[in-house]
This record gives structure tokens, sequence and C-alpha cells, in this order.
């Protein structure tokens, strides 16, 4: 039997009798449900979301800003004010009660400027932040900094309402914010934290002026509230006709009450604001309090109808609201337009001819649209084919779609989509701008992209054009029902129907006996003529009767002979081919015969004879030969054949009665029983009243959505004269007014009813249980108020009933006793829901607890305490289920109340304390026993045992005497050890010598680091952060001014004085001048010549084919300097302005390069280095390493150690809530790790296996050590750490807690304020110790006295170690950097090398070694050894102290590499330079043929070279604040004008 899932547009009657099988598994189909949806989670409620037409969608939530693809994979994020941190909220914002508008920090999110002619589309964003601060971005590519910024622009209270649209406008052609907003709350605790200035207080509507840098207000851009206006919350902003509307209502953020109707004003879309008009907006037909609440927006602007979700008030716990809370209204345009008044109760106006009692007009929706609904919570329009569409979203979880049909009469909506969790959906629902079978449904922290409609559910061409959903057709050459642009591309136009064909143009086999000789097969309906075959062949015998293809741009046709023959043929296959589909159909011509009408006859395959009004088999002959060839020409009309309703229920077409209305007043309806059932339906429904055995004929009516059919159920049994029992059908999720009709009278309200999802289990606690029961179970999730009853399920015992007790959303049962079956088993908790059983979890039960004795204690005179011994097990014992009484005599006995429960390492003891008794004292001497029930089980505990006087007066002298001769032995066996001990330690310290030796060796001949060839985005610097930290890498103040983004400068705000200093900078005479003159006075320091270099490379950064000849200039005036002295030393230090400018030159020119070829091997480099160092100890206070390159780093007091492989789980949190985490992950540390190192190697790890970090940072984690079920928090520094003698502490340890290999460690979310790591002093130490304890083992008493015997040069083979380990790194970095990609050198060098050489020609120079050290000092060591020692310039990374002493060592070979010298080293050279003095001579053969080869190149031309420079001028424009680098020239100018 096939099962579809339940369809939503108008369905046939219900029959009263369930199918609960059937239902169940239209439940579990239903739309949505197990959906391979694209989800996207983030680690706040989302507040904001748009998406752009070319740059993917947009999210806002908490302070964070992401930017995702249009499949919901994240492509960027980003801080507010681009801060450092996760996406938190400064405040958590607790969900308020619908429909109460919800808070958030983000305001506003509008994408804009999109196919602007010549201009790159921006995102505006608005948060509440910095007094409602807004931001302007580029749309295609969030890492890229804010172009502008402004305060006051948005609400600043995250309650408070934002609805803003950017649009063009005015003179200029500029870009406007028009945005509404709370700017005020009325709550006095809120006023002073981020209201706006006194006269900005009123104001209601502003425009902003975008392209300004602090979004200024236009000096008429203010529309301000009146005199008497409240607060008022804005919903939405639109454009419409040449105005903007701002659908709002007026509210009481305090009370959550609205004021007054909900409205809509109107402004002049110009470059000022320009009041036009505010109507209001009545939708509250069917409601008795009226609907004064706008929860969505949406304008259909191909219909010019607008359309909007309005609520009533729902109480505090949602006891008001009813299946008419909700309604969707539509309302025409041109309506609103025509009826706004120029008088306003809300808005200050220009009219003086306003009065108080001036009240907008309230315009009416369109009736035949409106749809009234419990929950409706957003509203999406828009026209396809003709046809308006709207998605409607629920509190519930749920996608609604409404097909709005001739004169816009709204049809029962579909369910679409239904959200598992049942989160509200949120309050805006967006399209896919890209795909229009997709929209963006967001609810709580998730964004799914959701088909916009379910074609795959039609199994026909007829039910799929029937349903009349315009995103859905038939699709020929798949033969199911799709999107169009799932329909394989069609060699014919028409192998896609849309619904506008209808469905009598499905193709169908159709058989009509055309003839008295012959009946003819052929294929109708609406589809391209194609090449064809046809057969039809009997079904019993296999034989074919006709088999045919067609000709060509026709369709086949097989014509059937009328033979004696072929009347006893019963029943036919007929086949179409259409080659990639087929159409196929069987015929049974066994009781043509029996009909008696003509539809149904031709539409069997029958014949029909017009005359004789009877049905014949198709192949005989009528007596006269007259037929009918199609259905349309049937004299019977269609409806008297179609199948007859069913008794059970179907449409409620009105009251109709026999009685009078005098006569109806007798019934009267109480109540109904349950109130909630869930979508299933129910078998025993049951309403309470009066005289019901005086009906004969009792029906329900049941009417959820205003526009889909009421349900009509028959009652099931009339119990007495006050109760009769309904069984409800199953139904979609939703409420529904319920009213009895007695005999056709009168329907007499009950309430409403409520159709809820399917309880669902979160959490079973506790989920371990003793065998023999009683204990309280509780379990966690939702909608638990409509199960049936509560099952364990046992593999033995069977299904066993337990009573419950349950709320919405939890459940508390006793676990039944199992005490004949097995010791340890495990049983499934389920749920009865009708006849469907749901499991919920597993509950695991154990043998039952033991207890070994107690003790009573007297504290105080009137109290005692008892103190219950029990073996350690599983058990989370509560005080619900215990219960404790201490016989005193036979007849005396006391209740001990339960304290608490505490765990130690053999033992648990249950405390409990009798209180307000008389003698204490005796009574604790006295007492027999302790009776203990843990639920079912009973057991008496007897007083531990306490030794008598008499025994210790026995045993105390053997002891004696035991003690005296084991000192004796001791004493002699000691004087005979010492001696052999000595030797003993001799030998150890040789065997440890050598072992240490030894496993050095092994190691650098057998070690292989896991270098990972993948490591993911490689964190590059943009360009700017790049420049400054080259140009002022120790002056950190100067580089935040010029982080500031230049797009929104404007050319006329430039000073004057700075406009006119930049023309002489470009005038080369008067900027050589001035270098020269600056450089030749006293206090213009070395400090002071690189930072003015600085500055005006930053100055000139848009003109560097410039800059390049003023750099040619200089070289060749420092040249004549140098030539006097010593060439060989040009270059070589950075004392002159040139040389820094040399360096930035080269930084500016070198960038591409250096990103392109070189960033990736060293960024290899620099984690294969860090890996490497983190395989072996490092001392966390001194950040010393087992494996270093720099002796002057390496920890040779490195202690034992061995590695730890720990199982570490990870706490699922808000902020990381992926399905796809995995939260299970083994990490190996070592022994040695501080707890601190371990907590960086698991995070790493998890980052490694999840391709994410987790969702916390550093130290807003703690670890705790699981042991059995107690846990320990492992800290650095706790109450177990070890004080050395001096009072220095010994940071705690991996191996200081005895954690072994396969231990589980828990990663949890700290409770507490997050402090910051400890900063160690120097009262700690970790594996290096003082001097007073530097030779004791302080880990364990076993080795006290034992030290072992350290000699660094011991571990100089670790040095060796680590250089093998990154040595093809090394030389894949080396060889990228003198590498020629392409057989081409960058620009930059091979220009300036050339520069070099004819220079050197010029003055005959002839010693080729100066040309090398020239070059050498301007490329290597001016650029390449500053990158190399510095990663933090390129990545954005950070550098440890460690590293840096490593890189320096790297630092140090590449320059040996260019340096002429040899070297002559010796035994006692430095290990930094004999680390690589092997390698030194290859590498220095390699550099040789790298500047022949740059010296082979053919030269280049200036036109290259000027292309060259003028592209890298384009890529940097609007990069840096040039005011800035200006202002500073001007000062030192300024300073030394006087000197001169």
């Amino acid at each position: 039997m096939e099962v579809s899932r339940r369809k939503a547009p108008p369905r046939a009657p219900r029959p009263a009798a369930r199918l609960p099988l059937l239902a169940y598994l239209l439940a579990l189909a239903a739309p949505g449900w197990g959906a391979d949806e694209p989800v996207w989670r983030s680690e706040q409620t989302i507040g904001a979301i748009a998406a752009s037409q070319e740059h993917g969608v947009f999210v806002a939530s908490g302070s964070c800003l992401d930017q995702l693809d249009y499949s919901l994979q994240r492509r960027f994020s980003r801080l507010y004010r681009d801060q450092a941190g996760n996406c938190t909220e400064p405040v958590s914002l607790a969900p308020p009660a619908r429909p109460r508008p919800g808070s958030s920090f983000s305001k506003l999110l509008l994408p804009y400027r999109e196919g602007a002619a010549g201009l790159e589309g921006l995102l505006l964003t608005g948060w509440t932040f910095d007094r409602g601060a807004c931001e302007v971005r580029p749309l295609d590519n969030l890492n890229r900094s804010s172009l502008r910024n402004g305060t006051e622009v948005v609400s600043c209270h995250p309650q408070g309402s934002t609805a803003g649209v950017v649009y063009r406008a005015g003179d200029r052609n500029r870009w406007y914010l028009a945005v509404a907003a709370t700017y005020v709350l009325p709550e006095p605790e809120t006023a002073s934290r981020c209201n706006p200035a006194a006269s900005d207080r009123d104001t209601a509507i502003a425009l902003k002026d975008t392209e300004g840098r602090s979004l200024p207000t236009e000096e008429l851009g203010r529309l301000k509230l009146s005199e008497s206006a409240g607060s008022l919350h804005f919903v939405d902003a639109f454009l419409w006709n040449g105005s903007v509307y701002f659908p709002y209502y007026p509210y009481n953020y305090s009370s959550g009450a609205a004021t007054g109707w909900p409205s809509m004003v109107r402004i002049a879309q110009r470059a000022e604001v320009q009041f036009q008009g505010q109507t209001a907006l009545d939708c509250g037909h069917g409601h008795p309090d009226g609907r004064r609440l706008l929860l969505s927006s949406s304008l259909v602007e191909a219909l010019d109808v607008w359309a909007g979700v309005f609520s009533a008030a729902t109480g505090e716990d949602q006891e008001r609201r009813s299946p008419a809370t909700t309604a969707l209204c539509l309302f025409r345009m041109s309506e609103i337009q025509a009826r706004a008044s120029n008088c306003s109760r809300d808005f200050k106006t220009t009219d003086q001819n306003c009065k108080k009692e001036n009240q907008p007009e309230r315009v009416q929706p369109i009736a035949s649209s409106t749809l009234i609904h419990s929950d409706l919570t957003s509203v999406y329009g828009t026209v396809v084919m003709n046809r308006t569409v709207l998605f409607l979203g629920t509190g519930d979880g749920q996608l609604l779609k409404v097909i709005l049909g001739e004169n816009l009469t709204s049809n029962c909506p579909e369910v679409i989509y239904e959200i598992k969790e049942e989160t509200p959906v949120f309050y805006k629902l967006v399209p896919d701008p890209v795909n229009n079978s997709y929209i963006y449904l967001t609810a709580g922290k998730e964004v799914r992209r959701i088909h916009v409609a379910n074609c795959s559910k039609h199994k026909s061409c007829t039910e799929c054009l029937t349903a009349a959903d315009p995103h859905c057709g038939w699709c020929h050459s798949l033969q199911r029902c799709t999107f169009q642009g799932d329909c394989a591309p069609p060699e014919h136009s028409g192998d896609w129907l849309d619904i506008s064909s209808g469905a009598e143009k499905c193709p169908k086999i159709q058989m009509i006996q055309k003839s008295k000789a012959e009946t003819v097969v052929t294929v109708v309906g609406n589809f391209s003529p194609r090449h064809s075959v046809c057969v039809v062949n009997n079904a019993d015998t296999k034989k074919d009767l006709c088999k045919s293809k067609s000709q060509k741009n026709q369709t086949c046709v097989c014509s059937i002979p009328t033979r004696a023959t072929y009347k006893d043929v019963l029943v036919v296959n007929v086949m179409f081919s259409f080659g990639a589909w087929n159409l196929s159909e069987r015929f049974n011509f066994t009781n043509c015969s029996s009909l008696r009408e003509c539809p149904v006859c031709i539409g069997t395959g029958c014949a029909w004879c017009n005359h004789e009004r009877k049905c014949i088999h198709p192949f005989t002959v009528c007596d006269r030969p007259d037929y009918k060839r199609n259905q349309k020409l049937c004299p019977v009309a269609v409806e008297k054949w179609l199948p007859s309703k069913i008794s059970g229920g179907g449409r409620f077409k009105g009251n109709k009665t026999s009685r009078t209305n005098e006569s109806l007043q007798v019934f009267y309806i109480k109540s109904i029983e349950p109130q909630k059932i869930s979508t299933l339906g129910k078998s025993n429904v049951i309403v309470t009243g009066a005289n019901f055995t005086w009906a004969s004929n009792i029906t329900m009516i049941l009417k959820g959505t205003s526009t889909c059919d009421k349900d009509v159920i028959q009652v099931s049994q009339v119990l007495n004269d006050t109760h009769m029992k309904f069984s409800l059908p199953s139904s979609r999720k939703e409420m529904k007014d319920v009213c009895i009709q007695f005999d056709g009278g009168n329907c007499f309200s009950v309430g409403s009813l409520s159709y809820i999802a399917l309880p669902h289990c979160s959490l079973i606690f506790p989920a371990t249980t003793w065998i023999s029961g009683g204990q309280n179970i509780t379990i966690m999730g939702r909608n638990f108020d409509v199960i049936d009853n509560l099952i364990i399920s046992h593999e033995l015992k069977g299904n066993i009933n337990v009573s419950e007790y349950c709320l919405a959303t939890q459940c508390r049962f006793l676990a039944p006793n199992l005490k004949s079956s097995k010791l340890r088993t495990n049983v499934t908790v389920k749920l009865r829901v009708q006849d469907t059983y749901l499991d919920c979890g597993t509950l695991q039960y154990l043998e039952d607890p033991r207890f070994t004795g107690y003790r009573v204690e007297s504290e105080v005179d009137r109290e005692l305490e008892v103190k219950i011994q029990k073996e350690n097990d599983n058990f989370n014992i509560s005080k619900r289920d215990i219960e404790i009484t201490l016989f005193h005599t036979e007849n005396e006995q006391f209740t001990c109340n339960f304290e608490n429960i505490t765990r130690n390492q053999d033992l648990t003891t249950i405390l409990c304390k009798i209180k307000g008794i008389g003698d204490a004292n005796s009574i604790a001497a006295s007492s027999k026993k302790v009776r203990v029930k843990l639920g079912n089980l009973e057991l008496f505990v007897e007083q531990e045992s306490v030794p008598s006087t008499w025994y210790f007066l026995i045993v105390l002298p053997v002891l004696l005497v035991i003690v005296i001769f084991a000192a004796v032995g001791v004493t002699r066996y000691k004087s005979k050890e010492l001696s052999r001990k000595q030797s003993q330690q001799l030998e150890l310290l040789e065997s440890e010598l050598r072992k240490e030796i030894r496993d050095g060796f092994a190691e650098l001949q057998m070690d292989k680091l896991d270098v990972v060839d993948s490591f993911g985005t490689v964190p590059f610097l943009d360009y700017k952060h790049f420049a400054l930290r080259t140009f002022f890498p120790e002056s950190g103040g100067f580089t935040h001014i010029f982080t500031e983004d230049m797009h929104n400068r404007d050319a006329n705000d430039k000073n004057e004085s700075l406009t006119a200093l930049d023309a002489l900078i470009c005038n080369k005479s008067f900027l050589v001048t001035v270098i020269h003159t600056l450089e030749k006075q006293k206090n213009f320091s070395v400090k002071d010549r690189c930072l003015f270099a600085s500055f005006l490379t930053i100055a000139l950064q848009t003109k560097l084919v410039y800059l390049t000849s003023i750099l040619e200039v200089l070289t060749r005036d420092l040249m004549e300097q140098s030539s006097n002295m010593q060439p060989k030393l040009m270059l070589r230090r950075t004392e002159s302005v040139v040389e820094k400018l040399l360096t930035n030159w080269m930084s500016v020119c070198l960038s591409g390069f250096l990103r392109e070829t070189v960033g990736e091997p060293f960024y290899l480099l620099v984690t294969t280095l860090n890996q490497k160092i983190n395989k072996g100890p490092v001392d966390v206070i001194t950040c010393k390493a087992l494996y270093t390159l720099n002796e002057d780093w390496l920890l040779w007091q490195v202690p034992g150690f061995s590695t730890v492989a720990l199982n570490v789980v990870f706490e699922k949190i808000p902020e990381n809530e992926s399905a796809d985490v995995c939260r299970n992950i083994s990490v190996n540390v070592l022994d040695c790790d501080t707890i601190g190192q371990a907590k960086e190697k698991i995070f790493q790890a998890f980052l490694s296996k999840n391709g994410s970090p987790y969702g916390l940072q550093l130290n807003e984690i703690g670890l705790e050590l699981q042991v059995g079920t107690r846990q320990k928090e492992l800290l650095d520094i706790d109450s177990s750490s070890v004080i050395l003698e001096d009072g220095i502490t010994k940071l705690n340890t991996i191996g200081h807690y005895e954690i072994s290999n396969g231990s589980t460690i828990e990663v949890f979310k700290k409770i507490a304020n997050f402090t910051s790591d400890v900063e160690y002093s120097d009262d700690h130490c970790h594996l290096i110790l003082p001097d007073s304890e530097a030779f004791q083992d302080v880990q364990g008493k076993r080795h006290r006295g034992k030290h072992k015997f350290k000699v660094k040069e011991m571990y100089l083979t670790k040095l060796l170690s680590t250089k093998v380990a990154i040595h093809s790194v090394l030389e894949k970095l080396f060889r990228s950097i003198w590498s020629l990609p392409n057989s081409r050198a960058p620009f930059a060098i091979k220009y300036f090398f050339d520069f070099l050489d004819a220079q050197a020609e010029n003055k005959k120079i002839t010693d080729p070694d100066v040309v090398h050290i020239w070059k050498t000092n301007s490329l290597p060591l001016r650029f390449w050894v500053n990158i190399l020692k510095n990663p933090q310039f390129v990545f954005d990374i950070k550098k440890t102290p460690h590293i840096d002493g490593c890189l320096s060592v790297i630092a140090q070979a590449f320059m040996d590499a260019f340096s002429l010298t040899e070297q002559q080293l010796g035994k006692e050279a430095p290990t930094n330079k004999l680390l690589y003095a092997k390698d030194i001579p290859t590498y220095k053969e390699e550099v040789k043929s790298y500047y022949k080869a740059i010296r082979d190149l053919p030269p280049l031309s200036s036109s290259e070279m000027e292309e060259f420079l003028t592209q890298e001028s384009k890529k940097h424009e609007n990069e840096f604040n040039e005011e800035v680098a200006l202002t500073e020239i001007y000062k030192y100018i300024v300073k030394y004008f006087d000197e001169n």
C-alpha cells in the first residue's frame, strides 16, 4: 500500500474511524522531517537576515555578522567593529512571551547599491552598541574593514524596534537611508543608558546620508513624534510608487500591550523627509478584541498588494490564545495611499488644519484573502506564473504555503516544512535570490534553505497539475512532478507541463471504437509529438493485438480490428514508448456490460452504445453503429457518478434543523477533555454536559484555519446523559474551535482543541537504577501532555505499564521491579500515543546497592548524625528515593532526615540527621539498627563494630615485642646495604648517561615527525596590516592612525595646507633637497629617518613610479658618499632615509610574490617547528623546550616523561550545536604537561578533527577527570599542589593527578566569571626546579633521594633532531625564495639588481664581490631576513620567544648562504653556526646560480616597469589615510625649519 504525505489543499471529508498505523506513517512523513536540507547554526539567537543578489546570505546574531553562500556554507565571519573574540552576546536575551516582539543586538541588515552602474555593492548593518551604531561594509568580502560608520542611527535598546530602507534621491543622486526606530523607551532604568540627545529624543523617522563619513542626518531629515504619542514599534520599511512606507503599531514596552491600531506612515522618496500621510489598518475580523499587534510584513510588488500578519494579545501564559488569535490580511496599496490622512495622532505634521479628534481612517483588508490561524509569525509574498503565493511561518515551527485563486481567494495552506524542535519561525522570511525554488527559513539560532514546494509527493500528472502549485509541473522525461529547473533539459519545449495547461492536458491513453471495423488506441494530452512505439497485448496470453510505430512528428496510433475472437479478451496491457519515457495502462473489460453510465463506461475503455444506452466490449459492435468518442459528449453529468461521501464525516455545509430554537436549548455543553491531542488524533475524547441521551444524531465540528474545511465527526458513543465519547482523526498541528451539533440544530461551542506534535524525549535522569525498582525517574522533553501511557519494554517480561505523572515538558514515574531478571539488564522506555509506540531512551538496571554498616554521632545534645556506608556504585540517589529509620529499642524508632551523599575512594557515605530528641548521647550508644528504604528495596543495616579495650591490652605488648626485633634486624640490614648502595649509585649514574646518549642517537635515526600536508587556509594578513608592521616594526603607536579606511573620504575635505604639501612632495628636486637637509641635522636620529621614510612611503603609496625615481636618485647619492669610504658597506645598515625607503619599497613590490610563492612554505615551516617543539616537554615558566634549534632555549633539565592517551569528551554548548561535530576525541599529551598545556593540545586536536574551533575561548573552559561517577576538576594550581621547601609552588601536571592511558577527560564551560590565564611569577616552577630542589624527585616518595645526572651537552642531539624534522620544509622555503617562477624574476628584484649592475659599471667597479654584496644587502638582508624572523608580519599568528630564537638560527643560516666569506668553524664554535655548517656550501652555490640567472634574464623595459608599478599603485588606493602621513612629514619639516 502506498502512503503519501498529507495534503494541505481542500480535502475530502474525514472518516470518523481512524487508521492509527497510517496516521503514524503520515506523521513521520510530514514535510521536512528527516529532510536533507542545509542548516546553518549560529552561536547566538539570530536577530537579522538578508540575501544579496550576488554575494550570498548575511546573518547577524549577538555581536557577530556572518556571510554565507547560498547553500549556507560560511564564507566569512566578522564581529562588530572588528573586535576580537567570538560571537557572544554582552547580556543574555531571553526570548519574550509571544507575540511580544523579540530582543536583538542587531537591528538592520540592508544590502544596497547592487547592480548600480560603476559602483560596488554595500552592506549597511545596524547594532545597539555605541548608542545605536551603523557600519557600511563592502558586500563582496566581510574581511574588508568598514567604510563608514555612525552612531544614533538605530535603536540602542535590544527590545526596541528599527526598520529601514536605502534608496537613491536628490540632485546629487546620493544614497540615503530612511530609518524608523524606537530611540527612547519609557523604562527609567534604561533611560540613561543610551538614549540620544534631548533634541533628538522625539525623533521617529530619520534620513541619513550613507555617503557621508559618519552617516549624518539631513537638515530636513527628521519626522518627529507628536507630544501625545507613546512608543511606536516599527516592523518594516519598503518603497512603493515613489514613497517610503513604514508599517508600525503603538506599543507599551512595559505592559506588552498595543495602545492603538496598527498603521502605516508614508514619506516621500526624496532627499528630505516629507510627511505624506498615515493610514490605520484593521485586521480584526473574527476576533472580539481585534488584532492590534503587527508581527510581519511583506510587499507583493507585482500585485501592488501588501500582506501583514496581525495578532491579538494572548496573556502572560498564552491562556488567551485561540484559533483566531492571528490572521493574514492583504491590503491594496492603492487604497492605503488614497486613504492616507495628513493628520496624524503619532507624528508632528505641518498641516495647520488638523485637530486632535482627527483620526486616520481605518482601511479594511481584502476579505477573500484573509486567513485566520492560531499562531502565525511571519509572511512573505510573491507572484509565480500569475499566481500569488504566500509563505507563512508559525509559532510551532511550520512553514505554510498559501496560493491565492481568482479574486485573491485564499486556499487551505499546505505545510511544506516542519522544524522538529518546534522553534518559532523568525518574523522575516527571505527568498533565495538565485534559485526561486528555495526560501530561507530562520528560527532561533538556525537558518534553513527549504524547497518552496513538495512537488515529489504528487505521484501522477493529474495529481500534480490539479494541486495548482505554480512551482510544480509534470516532467515528461522523468515522469515525475518536479520544479522546472529539475526537469532534464528538454529536446522539445513541451517536456514540462505547468499548471496553466490543466490536468486535462496530461498524457492519457484512450481507447475508442471509431467504427464498426476497428478500435483505435492513442495518446491524448499536451506533449510534443515525437517518435513513439505502441503495443497492445492480451494480458492473459501475452499475445500482441496490435503493434505500431509513429511517423515523423506524429504520435503512434494502434488500430485493433473488430473480430469475434477478440470478444473473449478481458484484460489488455497498453504501452506507449517515447524513448526517454513510457506511458502504460491496463484496461479490464470484464464488467463492461454491468456499467450503466456513459462516462464510466468510456473511462474504463469499454464502448457505449448511445441508442441502446448500454456499455459493451470494445472489440464488439453495437446493433446500430453509434459511438461516443469522448467523455465530454456523454449526456450524463459527471457529478452523478462520483463516489458518494462516506458517512463518518465530511464538509460542514451549515446548520439545517427540523427543531425550533427553543427545543435545542435543553442541551448543555460543559467541557472537552483532553484539550490537547497529538497529530495522530485520539480515540477517546470525552465531552461533558447534560441531556445527551435526548438527541439521536450528535456530531462534533472542528474548525481550524479559516480557509480550510471543517471536520465533521459523528459521536462514537453516548456514555450516559452527561458524557459522550468521540474519536478524532489525525490532523496537522494547529488549534481548532470545537462545537457540538445536536440533530442538525445550532452548534454549541465547547472551546478550543490543540493538535500538537508527537512527544519527543531529550533526557532520562537518572539513567541507571537498581533491580528492585521504585526509584523516581524523570524524562525531559516536550509534548508529554498527549501521551496515553508510559511503558517499560523488557526482553523477557515484555511491555510493562507504569503509572506516570506528566506535564508538558517532563514525566515522572517509578522504576518497576525486575528482581526476577538477571542482575544487569537494559530496558527501553516507550511512550504510547494511540496505538503508536515511541522510543524514549534506555534505562539500565544494576544490582541492588550494598550497605556495609552505619555509625551514629552526637554533635549537639538534641541532634544525631547517622552516617550509613555503602559500596560505591553508579546510582544517583535523591532525597525522594530514600527513607531512613533508626531503631533505638524494640518499640522506639526515629525518622532520619536525608542530608547528602558523599562518595569517597572506597565507600559512599549517606548522611542523615535526627533533630529535636531528648537524650542524643544515650540513643547514639544504644541504637540497634537502621532501616533503609530505596524505592521497593528495604534493607536493615547493622552498626559498624568497634574494637573493645581488652583487645588492645592483649595486642599492644605483642606488637611492641615485634617492633623491637624488627628494629634490630633493620639496623643490621642497613649497615650491610650501605656499601652496596654506594656502588649501585655509581652504576645508576653511568647507566643513565648511557641511556640518554643511546636514546638521543636512536631518536635521531628513527624519529619522524608527522607533518600535516594540509593545514587549512594560510592566515595571511591583509596588505594594509602587512605593510604597517613592516614599515613600523617597533612603533606600534603609529599603526592605528592609518587603519581607518578611506573609501568614503571626500577630496574636498582635505586641508588646503596638506594639499599644497602634497604638491611640493611630488616635486623631485624639492623632495630630494628636503631629505638631504634633514639628514644633515644633528638631532635627526636614525629612528626619525626610518619613520620619515615610512611616512613618505605611505604618502606616495599610489605614486610608486615617482617613489621609484626618488629611490634611484637617493641611492646614487648614497653611492657617492660610500665611494669615498668602503663601497662594500653600502646598504648594510639602516642609517639613512634611503636605506629604510628601500626596505619599504621592496615590501610593497614583493608583497604579491611573498603571498603567492613564499607564503605557504613559510607558514608550513612555522607550523612544523611548533609541532616539533610541542612533541617534547616545554617548561611553561621559561618557555624552554627539549626540542629546539637554539641552544639558549634548550631544556636540558628535562625529567623522564611519557605519552598519555586521553579520551576527551567535549560538552555540547549552544555556541557549537552542529550535529556533525565530533565531541569524543582521543588526544595525546605528556605526563609532564601542565593542565594549561593539556588544554591547548586538546583544543588543537578538536580543530584538527572537526575543521573548526571549539565554541569557547581557552580561559572559558575547564577540565574534569572522570573517575567512575565522580568528577575531579583539573587545575594548574589547587590545594593538592606541591609546595617546595623555599615556598615555590610546583604547577600541577597530568602526572601529578596520576592520569593513566585511556582516562576520560570532560571539557566543560566554566560557570563563574572568566579570568585570563594565570601569569606565573618567580613563586612558581614547572620542569626547571629551583636549586634547593634540583636533585630531588618530588613526584613520589618511592623515588625520594634518587636523582638523575644532568649534563647540558647530553641533549645537544635534540638540536639536530629538530633540524632533521624541519629540514625538507626549510629547504622548500629557501628554494622558493631564490627560485624564478616561470623563468621570470619578480619585477622589483630584476629592476633593482640591473640598476646596481649599471651603477657599478658607471663607477668603473670591476670587483664582482662589491656588486654581490650590494645585492645581498638590498634584498636578503634588507627584506628577507626581516620576514623570516617575523612571521607575524605576514600571518595572523603570535610569535613566542622560543619560536623567535629558533627563527634567528634559520635567518643566520639564510644570510650565511649569501656570504662570500668561507666559514672556518672549529669544535668550539657556537652550536647555532655548527648546526647548518654542512648545508651552507650547497646553499651558496644555489645563491650564485640565482644571482647569475637574474643577471642573464633580458632587461626590463621602462614601460614594463612603469606598468607594474602603476598596477601596484592602483591595488593600494584608499588603503591608508595619506593625510596622516603628510601631517607627520609636515611636522618634521617645521621642526627643523628654523635650524636651516
